[in-house]
């Protein structure tokens, strides 16, 4: 669909898209928790009859059953060389790592195999971005940037903040509540910006896919960047921030 897209952009190079493993870790402690649903929905009766049949764990989703498989976190990105290789061809738009990669293991004897599991798709891109050595990294959303009070009247989006700031505020009282949405988006543009090297000017942003001009242009969605004086700026709509690709290119 992607690919797709791009092809009916005027004046497009193409897309290029690339089936992406990913190396994960077969001790992983997620392999022992299973909590990533999947698949379809299920009565009580064929959720006992597919664990028993099947060895499946499954978990309530409101009054349905589904099942659930191990989320690890992931170790390297197996195709990242013909990434690199087709970006700097700069023939057009890569399409990476879709649905978080193939999750891979190395068995004893060293080979790969794969392994039933989903890995995070913006831990995923905050992998990427960093074996890329990027400067940047922008998750777009359906729903802005990273808000205060999110859906209540007293709202308010950030329009900055840092890693350090998100970590001790934001994500200890949000990430639960936006498990399956905004929390993992945060918790991985946080790991970026904290995994690169200081002075690189690095940063990362969420914001809505709509508004992907102004988030470069720093007058949508929420930076996260080491480079500030105070732990978080508040969005004003009154007010622009700084243009990402002049502060950062």
């Amino acid at each position: 669909m992607l690919s797709s897209a791009v092809l009916n952009v005027p004046g497009n190079k193409g897309a290029c898209t690339i089936v992406t493993e990913t190396l994960v870790d077969s001790e992983d402690p997620a392999f022992a928790n299973p909590t990533k649903p999947v698949g379809a929905m299920y009565t009580k009766e064929e959720a006992d009859e597919k664990a028993a049949s099947l060895g499946w764990a499954l978990a309530p989703d409101g009054d349905m059953f589904r099942r659930v498989v191990p989320s690890p976190q992931p170790q390297s990105i197996l195709q990242i060389e013909q990434i690199k290789a087709l970006l700097s061809a700069q023939e057009g738009l890569v399409i990476c790592c879709g649905g978080g990669g193939v999750p891979m293991v190395r068995s004893s004897d060293g080979m790969l195999e794969g392994v039933e599991a989903v890995i995070d798709k913006d831990m995923v891109s905050a992998l990427l971005a960093k074996q890329l050595d990027a400067d940047g990294l922008i998750i777009l959303t359906d729903g802005g940037g990273i808000f205060e009070n999110f859906g209540k009247e007293n709202a308010r989006e950030m329009a900055r903040a840092t890693p350090e700031h998100l970590t001790d505020t934001w994500l200890p009282t949000n990430f639960e509540k936006f498990a399956g949405s905004m929390g993992p988006k945060v918790t991985a543009c946080v790991k970026f910006v904290e995994e690169q090297p200081e002075g690189k000017g690095i940063w990362a942003a969420i914001g809505d896919l709509k508004d992907a001009e102004e988030i470069v242009a720093g007058t949508e969605g929420t930076v996260v960047t080491k480079d500030m004086n105070l732990p978080v700026e508040w969005r004003d709509k009154g007010s622009q921030s700084s243009n990402l690709s002049d502060k950062f290119n």
